[in-house]
């Protein structure tokens, strides 16, 4: 890390294509062709059961619309 912080320091255009390459070749290029579609559909999995734990579940009263709730108060002189 003490490396690539000292390398992006250096503002000449050397630095900056050393840190490039240097950067690209330490990760797998492929990971998300790998991984990517699996890892999309258990977030959404997951987030999909914890908001249908929520809505079902837990007791909240969602109150959507105030329409036929809010009355007016009545007037005074």
């Amino acid at each position: 890390m003490y490396r690539f912080a000292k390398a992006a320091l250096n503002l000449t255009g050397q630095g900056s294509r050393q840190v490039a390459v240097r950067h690209g070749s330490s990760s797998s290029p492929d990971f998300h062709a790998k991984y990517g579609l699996p890892v999309l559909i258990a977030g959404a999995t997951f987030c999909t059961a914890v908001w249908g734990y929520v809505a079902t579940s837990t007791g909240i009263v969602w109150n959507l619309s105030p329409v036929g709730k809010v009355q007016p108060k009545e007037w005074r002189e």
